[in-house]
């Protein structure tokens, strides 16, 4: 008689062991009930972190509607490590039922071989959609928008308009923003599910809607149609056509996505790194390398501009050897004074507090904080000078942290905005820039100081 296995008891010290670990020891049992026991960002975190057979392997043993959900949480370059192990009939059903601005999204960073396999394998009407999304410029509103929408004609009643609601809502990604359309699909306005539900049956549309909604034209940048939905409080943003024809929705959870990546993407640069895709734990070492290695050496030979200042101001060196201990104090003021102008001023530009046109305040207005900073510097380095080399190099050392940090703060806070002009990313221009190119010209100011100050 066969023997049947008790079932196992759960394990204690599941939460302890990441899935990784689990796949990897080939405890199958384990990661079942872990995936069965955690939220579906949690899983799709965790899958990201994993190199491509395992979370293959893991993503496998979901069920198919917690696939989906977990497949759409991901990045897509991590979906695109998903779909490596997949068979074409999974692959192929998966992304029929994703939603076809996650699709697009997917498929603008897929190879090509890949893309067109998964448009050939949709139905047309999803193949229609996703297509069309795909026609919009890298990085507008049109590849993060929604095409699957509710539209409202501005004749209807209540009662109407949540029988249309109820028939086509199914299909909507969302429907607690309602826009509002005349006969030729135009904008006309917007109406909330919850105004609909609160109001009477006969009630017309036309009395609640309103007219006056923020919009996005579909080429717009995203990040900018994201910043806007941030600024009115709005779940969802209409997206219009040049001739303000509605075309889709923006979503709250697309927006803040947008957002997150553009953020990232400045973080990266104002560090001094190329912006990579993907989570940081599954990158590789060489990975990160590479992304980091152009700006380090580009800022290398900046840097060498330090060099050729002090061998300029070497004979003042030779006359008053104690100017050489203060260097590294001043350079270093200079330069983080100007890293922190510059990325305020990056902020400011990001979250749209300062444009192109202020920058002549901006240059008044970082040029008085600086010089405010480096007074108040200025108080500390006289005494430290006066106590290691006499009042003569401390006068020296004060005076030149007012010009150094008055001039850090002025380039800070001027190189992103002129960057804007010129169309660079501003955060390329930031902190790491700043600070080598502070390093340079604040030396100058130091040795002039020297030589002004006590005649060498």
């Amino acid at each position: 008689m066969p023997h049947t296995p008790l079932p196992e008891e759960p394990r204690a010290d599941l939460d302890e062991r990441s899935l990784q670990d689990l796949v990897q020891d080939h405890e199958l049992h384990a990661v079942l009930e872990w995936l069965e026991s955690k939220p579906p960002h949690v899983i799709a975190d965790e899958l990201a972190r994993m190199d491509a057979p395992a979370a293959g392997m893991a993503f496998r043993l979901l069920d198919k509607d917690r696939a989906l959900t977990v497949f759409e949480e991901l990045e897509p370059v991590d979906q695109q490590q998903i779909l490596q192990g997949l068979r074409d009939r999974a692959f192929l059903e998966l992304v029929e039922a994703m939603d076809p601005d996650d699709r697009a999204r997917m498929l603008r960073e897929a190879p090509a071989k890949v893309a067109k396999r998964v448009l050939a394998g949709l139905s047309s009407h999803q193949r229609r959609m996703t297509a069309a999304l795909l026609g919009y410029p890298e990085g507008s509103a049109g590849r993060y928008m929604t095409p699957e929408v509710v539209a409202l004609g501005q004749d209807l009643t209540v009662g109407q308009a949540l029988g249309v609601v109820l028939a086509e809502g199914n299909e909507a990604e969302t429907v607690y923003t309602l826009p509002v359309v005349d006969h030729t699909r135009r904008l006309t306005g917007i109406v909330e599910l919850r105004e609909l539900v609160l109001n009477p049956p006969e009630t017309l549309v036309s009395s609640l809607v309103v007219t006056e909604p923020a919009y996005a034209y579909a080429t717009d940048s995203a990040e900018q149609a994201a910043r806007l939905m941030r600024e009115t409080n709005d779940l969802n943003l209409p997206v219009v056509d040049s001739e303000r024809r509605l075309v889709g929705l923006l979503t709250i959870d697309d927006a803040v996505e947008v957002i997150e990546a553009a953020d990232t993407e400045d973080v990266a640069r104002q560090s001094g790194s190329a912006p990579w895709a993907g989570h940081y734990m599954a990158a590789s070492v060489w990975q990160l390398a590479r992304y980091r290695a152009l700006w380090l050496s580009l800022l290398l030979v900046a840097a060498t501009l330090t060099v050729s200042v002090t061998q300029a101001f070497e004979g003042t060196l030779e006359q008053v050897a104690s100017l050489a201990v203060f260097i590294p104090m001043l350079i270093g003021a200079g330069g983080n004074a100007g890293a922190q102008a510059a990325t305020a001023c990056v902020r400011a530009l990001a979250v749209g507090e300062v444009r192109g046109s202020d920058l002549l305040k901006v240059i008044w207005r970082e040029c008085r904080v600086g010089l405010v900073l480096g007074g108040l510097l200025a108080v500390l380095g006289v005494i430290v000078g006066t106590l290691f080399v006499g009042a003569d190099v401390a006068v020296v050392v004060g005076i030149t942290l007012v010009l150094i940090c008055g001039w850090a703060a002025t380039i800070g806070g001027t190189m992103p905005l002129l960057a804007k002009r010129l169309r660079i990313d501003p955060a390329v221009v930031s902190a790491p820039m700043v600070t080598t190119l502070v390093d340079a010209t604040g030396l100058i100011i130091y040795f002039a100081t020297a030589k002004a100050v006590l005649g060498v």
